[in-house]
């Protein structure tokens, strides 16, 4: 399965997409995450569903000092095009 989610709130300046690549490869999540101009965090996630789910859970979580305020799902179609989960300085789709 193949996801986008948009995380906002007290997100940036906290190691969230450091904690996020933690999370996503000890999962065994292949994708991306990256900073978007609104302070947010964005993600493409793809893998197993119920990894994917686990992933889900935690980004309403968060590192210990973020403060997530919500977090958006967006399914996407395809998968396969990460061999990796890490930080991008770029969006990607």
């Amino acid at each position: 399965m193949r996801a986008r989610f948009v995380v906002r709130g007290l997100v940036q300046g906290v190691n969230f997409r450091n904690a996020a690549v933690r999370e996503a490869s000890a999962r065994g999540i292949t994708g991306r995450v990256w900073n978007r101009d609104d302070g947010g965090v964005e993600l493409v996630a793809e893998g197993d569903t119920d990894a994917v789910a686990s992933l889900e859970r935690w980004l309403h979580e968060g590192p210990r000092m973020a403060d997530v305020e919500s977090v958006e799902r967006h399914e996407l179609p395809g998968a396969g095009r990460y061999g990796d989960f890490t930080i991008s300085s770029v969006p990607v789709s």
